[in-house]
């Protein structure tokens, strides 16, 4: 049983900075993915980014490329989202997720299907 935790959000400003750290544990395959998403109230589940776990492929949403970078540490488990030029549309409850592979991946997906393990979500505010 794969279990997902995120923490990290919180109340920031315009032009802020947060960091969201997820740490998956039961993760024992191959190969690894481990994303972010996000969810505004009314709004459809958006894809933020992710990255795999062997060869550390990343992507991310043009929503917020350029602002936002993924990075994980294999040895726990866990990865991070460095947010920075948070802006009021980032307002949204993050959700960290994961997936397992036999296969070595080279790529990994913004899109919620083959993610099978969530976490509770942490909500991040950033005011105007």
């Amino acid at each position: 049983q794969v279990q997902v935790v995120e923490s990290g959000g919180g109340l920031v400003q315009t032009g802020g900075s947060l960091r969201l750290s997820c740490t998956a544990s039961g993760l024992t395959f191959d190969d690894d993915v481990m994303g972010w998403f996000r969810q505004a109230p009314g709004k459809e589940r958006e894809g933020v980014s992710c990255i795999t776990r062997r060869l550390g492929k990343e992507d991310y949403a043009d929503s917020v490329k350029g602002r936002f970078t993924i990075s994980r540490d294999n040895a726990k488990n866990t990865t991070y989202l460095e947010m920075n030029s948070l802006k009021p549309e980032d307002t949204a409850r993050y959700y960290c997720a994961a997936f397992g592979s036999q296969w070595k991946l080279i790529t990994c997906p913004l899109t919620g299907a083959p993610y099978n393990s969530w976490g509770q979500g942490t909500q991040v505010t950033v005011s105007s």
